[in-house]
């Protein structure tokens, strides 16, 4: 078989990514700027303490990442939720929480190219909007396509231009505080707690900004092409869920710092361009949208990736075609078919609306943190005994408990529409699941004997 020719299905992934190349790519998909995005509409709720709703939500968010790691350890085989509920609790459960997931890696991408076609269309309004979105989707899938490392190279520099610029961002605005702006100092805690602090509004406000880490766990998808994956991944989880959130903490406390209230801005749902504009000036406001546009390029790379990766294993096991899906290609070793599947559902960022793609996409994250905390409760605590001594309660019921509560705490906070939408998918999903399994008497189909 020639070098570029498709390779047969057995094909393995490559293993060649290290600790830092995981990390980068989680933080991609996390792109610490999206804490701009929120802050307007967080602000609101908790009355000016958004630093104090990031804390809450990291906490909440840093249980489920344990978990992440205890099953990673325990699998070390990409695939993430799909992969631990299969093994760890059932093989009909597993393939509903990786149909669940699925309706949420499928469209991120497609987010990311409708982010990039809003912000390019305002910067040069002259040129049709759907020669951004075939731009975008182009760049992402050929890197995709040429190689994992390509991939984490390229995020490296994006990274680092989006912590570029938010170092810049803090540096001006603690000039401005220096000089009488907003709190007048930039060591006060106000932003953390004050006299109209609330726990209901904090809690309110951490369940908005549990979205921003939407992502942590996409580095599991990655588990085949890492070495020493039973060492690397959970580090990586946990990092990447770490670092993301203390970007979000301290950027969310010196942007509250500046601005205590939100009477300055016009529009508290897309205050972004009006923080840079009274933080930096005309100038600044300019390069920060357009690193905005790398933030999302970075993001549509990761998440393409963690998708992609998704439906190969879902293709190898046979649950969806694996003459297509579950192949890789002989000299670069990467799924090009599901990356071009996914590029080409990418495209419909033309014809969508924001409102109605990020409605739908929370879904599929909730279900998977919900069941990966189950998993370890079930497999671990019950199935393999680990409930002798106090260390193995607390490891393994305690934490993947208290994860599963305050996910069940962001499910009542759900848009309708999501839960429209992915109840329509789920059921779909069970549907097909009935098709495969001939009435549920058989197990899906698998590559790993169970």
């Amino acid at each position: 078989m020639a070098n570029n020719a498709v390779s047969a299905p057995d094909t393995q992934l490559k293993k060649s990514l290290k600790l830092w190349h995981v990390v980068i790519i989680g933080l991609a998909y996390l792109t610490p700027m999206t804490v701009f995005d929120t802050f307007g509409i967080v602000s609101g709720i908790t009355n000016g303490h958004v630093p104090s709703a990031y804390l809450l939500a990291l906490l909440g968010i840093l249980f489920t990442a344990v978990s992440y790691g205890i099953l990673v350890r325990r699998f070390p085989e990409s695939g993430s939720a799909y992969t631990y509920a299969r093994r760890a609790i059932n093989p009909h459960v597993g393939f509903l929480v990786g149909w669940s997931s699925l309706l949420d890696y499928l469209l991120l991408p497609m987010v990311n190219a409708l982010l990039a076609k809003l912000y390019l269309s305002v910067m040069f309004p002259d040129v049709p909007a759907w020669v951004w979105v075939v731009g975008f989707v182009t760049v992402i899938t050929l890197i995709n396509i040429r190689s994992i490392n390509l991939v984490a190279n390229f995020n490296t520099l994006f990274v680092g231009v989006q912590v570029a610029i938010i170092s810049v961002f803090i540096y001006l605005t603690i000039q401005g505080l220096h000089h009488g702006e907003g709190l007048g100092t930039p060591w006060s805690l106000l932003p953390f707690s004050g006299a109209d602090t609330h726990l209901n509004t904090l809690v309110a406000g951490a369940t908005i900004l549990c979205f921003s880490f939407l992502g942590f766990d996409a580095v599991t998808t990655l588990s085949e092409e890492t070495a020493n994956p039973e060492k690397i991944i959970p580090r990586a989880i946990f990092l990447t869920a770490l670092i993301g959130g203390l970007i979000f903490i301290t950027v969310s406390f010196y942007i509250q710092s500046f601005f205590p209230t939100m009477d300055r801005f016009q529009d508290h749902e897309a205050a972004l361009p009006e923080i840079a504009l009274y933080v930096g000036g005309k100038l600044f406001q300019s390069i920060f949208i357009c690193c905005t546009v790398i933030n999302t390029l970075a993001s549509g790379l990761a998440s393409q990736t963690s998708v992609s990766r998704l439906l190969y294993v879902m293709g190898r096991d046979n649950v969806i075609p694996k003459r297509y899906f579950g192949r890789l290609h002989g000299k670069w070793k990467t799924p090009v078919i599901n990356i071009i599947v996914v590029g080409f559902i990418s495209l419909s960022a033309i014809y969508f609306d924001l409102v109605t793609a990020t409605s739908v996409i929370n879904f599929g994250a909730l279900v998977a943190f919900s069941f990966v905390n189950l998993s370890v409760i079930v497999h671990c605590y019950l199935r393999e005994g680990c409930n002798k001594t106090l260390m193995d309660k607390l490891k393994y019921l305690v934490v993947p408990t208290i994860g599963f509560c305050i996910i069940a705490i962001l499910w009542l906070d759900l848009n309708q529409n999501s839960l429209m939408f992915g109840g329509v998918w789920a059921a779909v999903g069970v549907l097909y699941l009935a098709y495969l399994t001939k009435a549920f008497k058989v197990a899906p189909p698998s590559y790993i004997a169970e």
